[in-house]
């Protein structure tokens, strides 16, 4: 892509209301617009990043053996009458009326749409264990939205929901989901770690939230030094080995948010192996047994014939958010520094003198064998603001083209989260480019 002919709306200022970094880098590297309060439009840029964090977080459901499907935005109050929530669930449920007096509502959360769901279809012991999930715009009228992305009213979630026969069965789909989160955030250069947490009006008597340490993180958080020594991708067994051990291995460490921070049990570990931060929630995960299937009538007929209600879970990560999280983890004084896996394009082409020959022709060169993952600046600018931009937008690599180097046939490679350079051919920079990107 040319950022000549670009939708890339940056800013040089901030704006005022931007209280955190993710909110204020988002907003000035054209990621994003406002519309209302909490709610905002995603910018080609931005648009980009949060289908790279989608397709990650699909490929590990997928890979633990969830499968995908779309729920609707809109709800039935009767549905959320029959489990009780209705009234319940509080003012943060944007609740309406249809033209025929319907009492409806924007989901804030599937536990009963997904339940009625799978009611319709199940009819043994045969049909469990099964998992689905969908990647669906969520609604929660939230008192005070703020922090951009990081706390606003429309947001896109993953939630996924598992249907087993018994507890042990539910447990299993817990351990399974549980280590795809580990897996989730490791692949987009996240360190997250689980943490037990309160279930809130999901309901039920488990539930661990996955916490991104960051220094403007919205809570305080408390752990083993163990937990952020621990290479998830090396070490962590696939979804076909004993999920067990990883699993106990989080579990049997402290961690704890303020909520369910314990002095007694963070003053029994040793002073050099504690870490006390601040974290930002980016999953959260829930074993809530019958809660729901009872209440919404959902039982099937077991190996003996009686009926059995299945036990559920439910899995959430914020899709939407994990673009902000990922900002707050990764970024300095000069703009954000993507991950490779996450970033909206691998490299940015700079051109120093736009209409220079060599300089064109050695961008033009770059740009196709990049393509579509490349912004090419070609914009008749001066070099500073070219840097400025590419530094501000993130780009994992920055080749570097000017008159020198061109007529060399040479290109200066910067890798941002470093500041290194390199002078390279341009055969070596598109190598090195893509090898990142895939790694």
């Amino acid at each position: 892509m040319r950022l000549s002919r670009a939708f890339l709306p940056t800013l040089k200022e901030t704006p005022a209301d931007a209280q955190i970094a993710s909110h204020r880098l988002m907003l000035r590297a054209g990621m994003v617009r406002q519309t209302s309060a909490g709610i905002y439009a995603w910018l080609p840029l931005g648009w980009r990043v949060l289908r790279r964090v989608e397709q990650i977080v699909r490929e590990e459901q997928d890979a633990a053996g969830a499968q995908e499907i779309l729920m609707p935005t809109v709800q039935t109050a009767d549905l959320w009458r029959q489990s009780g929530r209705y009234d319940a669930y509080g003012p943060e449920m944007l609740r309406f009326k249809d033209r025929h007096d319907r009492d409806m509502l924007y989901g804030p959360t599937n536990e009963e749409m997904v339940t009625e769901i799978f009611r319709g279809y199940a009819r043994s012991y045969r049909d469990l264990p099964r998992n689905l999930y969908h990647i669906q715009w969520k609604f929660r009228d939230e008192v005070r939205p703020r922090f951009g992305v990081m706390r606003g009213r429309e947001f896109l979630m993953k939630d996924a929901y598992s249907f087993d026969l018994d507890r042990e069965g539910a447990q299993a789909s817990y351990r399974r989901m549980f280590v795809a989160y580990l897996r989730t955030f490791a692949r987009m250069g996240l360190k997250a770690i689980p943490m037990r947490a309160a279930t809130g009006p999901i309901g039920g008597n488990l539930s661990h939230e996955f916490v991104v340490l960051a220094d403007t993180g919205e809570s305080q958080v408390f752990l083993h030094r163990d937990l952020l020594d621990f290479d998830v991708l090396r070490e962590a067994p696939d979804y076909e080995g004993d999920l067990s051990s990883a699993v106990e291995f989080w579990t049997g460490r402290y961690a704890a948010t303020d909520e369910e921070h314990d002095e007694a049990a963070w003053a029994a570990i040793p002073e050099e192996r504690r870490v006390s931060a601040r974290g930002i929630e980016v999953g959260h995960i829930f074993y809530f047994g019958t809660k729901y299937s009872i209440s919404m009538d959902l039982k099937v007929p077991g190996p003996d014939g009686a009926l059995v209600a299945p036990e559920m879970g439910s899995y959430g990560i914020g899709v939407s958010r994990l673009v902000g999280a990922l900002i707050e983890a990764n970024h300095d004084e000069a703009g954000i520094r993507w991950p490779d896996a996450v970033a909206p394009f691998a490299a940015a082409v700079l051109n120093l003198k736009q209409g220079d020959g060599a300089c064109d022709a050695l961008c033009d060169r770059l740009h196709a064998a990049l393509a579509p993952d490349c912004l090419y600046d070609d914009r008749a600018e001066r070099a500073g603001v070219k840097f400025a931009d590419a530094d501000l937008m993130g780009h994992p690599w920055q080749a570097i083209v000017g008159p020198r180097g061109a007529a060399a046939g040479r290109v200066e490679l910067k890798r941002r989260a470093t500041g290194e350079r390199q002078e390279v051919s341009p055969e070596d920079a598109v190598a090195r480019i893509r090898e990142s990107r895939s790694a």
